[in-house]
């Protein structure tokens, strides 16, 4: 890693939310009830369990900006963040309560979430920190769509590079578009912001954000740099919980690439945080350590992208018949 990479932070601005997880055989159906099994709490929320992610990576310094209300819900949020090692601005209110999230975790390791944003919802753009030091800014959706494109602007215009995990799925503003340098998505995600459904690299064709990664759950991740296509195959694990593993990979992938690494060597460290947080409860609580990373990437380096894995994603992905 240079000093100069060593030396900047990156800044996270996004959501916070409480969640409160109940295991059950499956996720219910419409007008169907099931009776759960254990209940928990966690700390979540797409915003701070990236900038878990990001700061747990080692990389370079994290720092968020999030919305809290004054409530007993915020003390958990903030303590799981600073423990993580993550720099809070806080925005405090009396005008909502602190963001939760319901979650249903089925026994296939799939879920259900309903967010209530609470607080979450009042970030507004006069809210942007002091920009100056910072190598990336991250962004998700589940903050006002003012807020997070106002973020990007002002961050492409300061010369920091902009990430931003596009979900909750939904249309984005040209502007927000205009201002990106990589853009996360999953198979859904991407169709909703480009209207093409079914063919991944049809799809990639219609953004002009210079890259442009989506993410396929036990299949890998495809990323489009440029005209030049990058895919790395999944890694293998046993998964209980699937909660966290998007945002994980999101604040995995920036903190790799604030550190300096190229796109392939940042999309296999953070496909492999990413897998390695299925494998245990919760979201925040489920991040691996950057130590944690380097084992499992090690571990099984010689296998994850084999031929035969790389061909069947490729084909996937509509980039080999």
């Amino acid at each position: 890693m240079s000093n100069a990479a060593s030396d900047r932070h990156i800044l996270v601005a996004g959501s916070a939310n409480l969640d409160f997880v109940v295991r059950a055989a499956h996720v219910p159906a419409p007008g169907e009830t099931v009776l759960g099994r254990e209940f928990a709490t966690f700390p979540g929320g797409k915003g701070a369990n990236q900038a878990a992610a990001c700061a747990r990576a080692g990389a370079a310094p994290t720092r968020m900006l999030l919305a809290l209300g004054d409530d007993p819900y915020a003390a958990p949020l903030e303590a799981s963040l600073r423990a993580a090692g993550v720099e809070l601005h806080i925005v405090r209110t009396r005008d909502a309560a602190t963001g939760t999230a319901f979650i249903c975790l089925a026994d296939d390791a799939e879920n259900a979430i309903t967010v209530a944003p609470g607080a979450n919802n009042l970030l507004r753009a006069e809210h942007l920190p002091e920009l100056a030091g910072a190598s990336h800014l991250l962004l998700q959706l589940e903050t006002p769509i003012d807020a997070v494109t106002a973020y990007a602007v002002a961050a492409r215009a300061a010369g920091v590079k902009v990430v931003l995990n596009a979900a909750p799925a939904r249309e984005l503003p040209t502007a927000l578009l205009d201002a990106l340098d990589v853009l996360i998505v999953n198979e859904g995600e991407l169709a909703t912001v480009t209207g093409v459904h079914g063919h991944i690299a049809e799809a990639l064709t219609h953004l002009s954000v210079p890259c442009v990664i989506v993410t396929l759950g036990a299949r890998g991740a495809c990323a489009r740099v440029q005209d030049k296509f990058h895919l790395q195959a999944a890694y293998r694990v046993n998964a209980i919980d699937t909660t966290g593993a998007g945002d994980t990979f999101c604040g995995a992938l920036t903190a790799a690439l604030g550190s300096g690494l190229e796109l392939p060597q940042a999309l296999a460290r953070a496909s492999a945080a990413g897998a390695l947080a299925t494998t245990r409860l919760g979201a925040q609580a489920s991040v691996p350590a950057h130590d944690e990373v380097d084992r499992f990437v090690a571990a099984q380096a010689a296998t994850v992208n084999n031929p035969a894995a790389l061909r069947d994603l490729a084909v996937y992905c509509g980039l080999e018949n």
